[in-house]
């Protein structure tokens, strides 16, 4: 396994020595936004993490080896070449490895890598799920299944605003996920600082998230927490608003026959074409915010007053 891991030296030496580290995934790098947007914005989180005294990692597969923090130039190469990068969720790391690959990864790709590393807390905008139209499509995220596996605990700011919200939470709870809401009584969806549905547990304090991840793993649960944070009320969309453009954008993708992996992509590219630029700005607003709250909470996890 060593031989197909490439951890950058100031991350395995903050690992060694119990420093806080958060790991980013790359997808929305290569797929998720335009070129310069995306590269500004990946460079703008790393900034805020760092500002934290937590070292961030951007995840990725490239040359055929997982790669654990990534270069400057490497974030500039990927954010240029977009769609030359695989979509790489955890499934597909045997494949890309052994053709000698580059992806860009998705969270369920960053999840795993960063249990590989040791690495504890992982930060993304939005985590996949279950589709709409599943009945026809069964087009469910490996996030959720990746999630439940392995003990890494992703902030998010809930699930993509093009799933079926109900059944992604339904799912979650069938395959035994803990969603934990960061000053929010309600889940998230991403575009829009709330939902219908409400949530069993939340914390007002990156330090009472710390504590729930550490009970966790003192009683051996074997999956991450999902925990799910508004983004910034200024850029806070309606539901309805949303929904409006979606409705298009699934009645075009139908007719393209896109699906799977190219679904997703697919689907956000048209709603940040269509909305007057307010999805985009929405999307950039809630990765930074999500940014600093992941790590604020990697932060205060090795704080040994946390025990």
């Amino acid at each position: 396994m060593k031989d197909s891991i490439l951890i950058n030296p100031d991350i395995e030496d903050a690992l060694s020595n119990k420093k806080p580290v958060v790991t980013l995934e790359s997808s929305f790098i290569a797929h998720g936004l335009p070129y310069p947007s995306n590269l500004e914005l990946v460079l703008e989180m790393l900034d805020i993490i760092e500002k934290h005294s937590v070292i961030p990692a951007v995840t990725a597969v490239i040359n055929g080896k997982i790669r654990v923090g990534l270069e400057k130039s490497e974030l500039e190469e990927m954010a240029k070449a977009g769609k030359d990068y695989f979509k790489a969720a955890a499934g597909d790391f045997g494949a890309l490895l052994a053709k000698g690959a580059k992806g860009a990864t998705t969270v369920a790709g960053t999840i795993f890598t960063a249990h590989l590393a040791g690495i504890k807390i992982c930060v993304t905008g939005g985590i996949g799920g279950v589709h709409r139209d599943v009945s026809h499509n069964f087009d469910i995220s490996q996030d959720l299944t990746v999630l439940s596996k392995y003990p890494v605990s992703v902030v998010s700011a809930g699930a993509k605003a093009i799933l079926d919200i109900s059944l992604t939470l339904e799912y979650l709870e069938t395959i035994g996920v803990p969603i934990v809401g960061y000053r929010t009584k309600y889940f998230p969806s991403f575009y829009s600082r709330t939902s219908p549905y409400e949530l069993d547990h939340t914390v007002e304090s990156s330090g009472e998230a710390a504590k729930i991840i550490k009970y966790y793993e003192r009683l051996g649960w074997q999956g991450g927490l999902l925990i799910a944070t508004p983004l910034p009320d200024e850029e806070s969309l309606s539901e309805e608003f949303i929904d409006s453009i979606l409705e298009k954008a699934l009645t075009e993708a139908k007719r393209l026959t896109i699906r799977r992996k190219h679904l997703t992509p697919y689907l956000l590219n048209y709603l940040s074409e269509n909305s007057g630029g307010k999805c985009l700005k929405a999307n950039i607003s809630l990765l930074k915010n999500n940014a600093r709250l992941a790590a604020e909470i990697s932060l205060a996890y090795y704080q040994p007053t946390l025990d």
